[in-house]
């Protein structure tokens, strides 16, 4: 018979698992960690644990400098306060950029002019609730009427200059572009002439009216454009006096209104020279009553 042997069962080790987690600034990091309630314990890890944190904490510094960051931006032709927002991803979108630029962009977010330069980032909110508080005291003064003739002042610049640099900005997709201005027709008699004559005077400050205009012409040419004088001392010394107001070359030359023809002839080109001269040696044409 074999002796008896006693056979000792081990003792198992009574476990239990938790969780820590780590907290890294926002970041939670969960790692399973065995207690034992026995004689045999699981070493701890605090090697893993404290990488992870470092780790987590160092994303989190990284975060937070990015989102401490702001950018100048200079607006050039053709940007918009919708356009700047969407291509630097700013959160809010076009409404929180002027928010954050009220004070510099002024009342109307729609326009903006090339040059301006806007805070785009976390710096621009600083100091903005006091910029808009002051911006909506400025704007509340205004009244509708100050605010409709800036506009139309506005938009009679942009007709009479069609290169006026104007970055207008459109935050609402549904705003349509206003139709551009239709070119004014003129007569190609007398008084298409006299009539387009005054508008390029108008442009360069030639003073004179209709009137005084008609009754010179009348009386230099009878209202040929064509009409030229061969026999006065003028014609005599070589130098003719041709057009509408019978101008001699030398004067024309002289006289001559920058945009219009180069040809003596050309009834605009004639009166708006001859209108000249007479400007700076009577004043205006509506002086000249006889030959001038």
């Amino acid at each position: 018979m074999p002796a008896k042997t006693h056979h000792r069962r081990s003792r198992r080790s009574s476990l239990t698992r938790g969780i820590i987690a780590v907290s890294t600034g926002g970041a939670a990091l969960a790692l399973p960690v065995i207690g034992a309630t026995g004689a045999f314990a699981a070493p701890a890890q605090p090697t893993a644990v404290e990488k992870a944190a470092a780790s987590t904490a160092v994303s989190g510094k990284e975060i937070a400098g990015k989102d401490s960051k702001s950018a100048t931006y200079s607006v050039i032709l053709g940007d918009s306060l919708a356009k700047i927002a969407r291509d630097h991803s700013v959160s809010g979108g076009w409404q929180e950029l002027y928010k954050d630029n009220r004070k510099a962009v002024g009342g109307n977010p729609d326009i903006i002019h090339p040059g301006l330069r806007l805070t785009i980032g976390a710096k621009a909110h600083k100091g903005a609730e006091a910029g808009n508080e002051a911006a909506d005291k400025a704007t509340s003064k205004t009244s509708d009427s100050t605010v409709r003739t800036e506009s139309a002042d506005r938009a009679d610049r942009s007709e009479r200059t069609g290169n006026d640099v104007v970055a207008q900005g459109t935050p609402a997709a549904e705003v349509e572009a206003a139709p551009a201005a239709e070119p004014v027709a003129y007569t190609n008699d007398l008084d298409g002439w006299i009539k387009e004559s005054l508008a390029v005077m108008a442009e360069h400050g030639i003073p004179g009216t209709y009137e005084g205009i008609h009754r010179n012409i009348i009386r230099e040419s009878a209202g040929n454009p064509l009409a030229i004088n061969n026999w006065d001392i003028n014609a005599i010394n070589g130098v003719p006096s041709k057009g509408l107001l019978q101008v001699i070359d030398p004067t024309f030359q002289a006289y001559h209104v920058p945009g219009t023809s180069m040809d003596s002839y050309d009834p605009v080109a004639n009166i708006t020279a001859a209108c000249n001269y007479a400007a700076d040696r009577y004043g205006s044409i509506d002086n000249v009553f006889g030959a001038y």
